[in-house]
């Protein structure tokens, strides 16, 4: 009965995905089921952790993320941040809704820039490490656009 009560609060707070709404390691808001699981484990890299993005939320800035979202990230994670880009298409696990997940809780700017900084390397997934391909400017402002999607 306790270990019943237990199990429904963990779905009910939603730390566990409802049987069958997860779907090729994508949890049932969007959000990248083994890169949340990774950081829950492990911790967010202290490289990271006290990250905060030293840019305004500005038009221009906001309009140069978009540009660089286009880029770099709408191939696989989709237009509209649903991840539901053609090239992410054929991926296991599909790339995540990055509209959603980079407004959870979890996610912090040092959560956001560790992800296009380090991709998928941590927790072993395709999506390509951004840190040596866009200066750390340019991810502040693809994580701006983001959290306006």
């Amino acid at each position: 009965m306790k270990r019943d009560l237990l199990l429904l609060l963990a779905f009910w707070l939603g730390l566990v995905p409802f049987p069958g709404s997860a779907q090729m390691g994508m949890m049932h808001d969007g959000m990248s089921m083994r890169r949340h699981q990774f950081v829950m484990a492990n911790g967010l890299d202290t490289r990271y952790a006290t990250k905060q993005n030293p840019l305004k939320g500005t038009a221009d800035n906001i309009a140069a993320g978009k540009k660089l979202y286009e880029q770099n990230c709408a191939a696989c994670h989709g237009k509209t941040g649903a991840g539901d880009g053609e090239a992410g298409k054929g991926l296991n696990p599909r790339p995540a809704n990055v509209a959603a997940s980079s407004k959870m809780p979890i996610a912090s700017d040092g959560y956001l820039f560790w992800t296009i900084a380090e991709g998928g390397i941590p927790i072993g997934t395709a999506m390509p490490p951004f840190k040596s391909t866009l200066k750390e400017n340019d991810v502040w402002k693809i994580i701006l656009y983001m959290r306006n999607l």
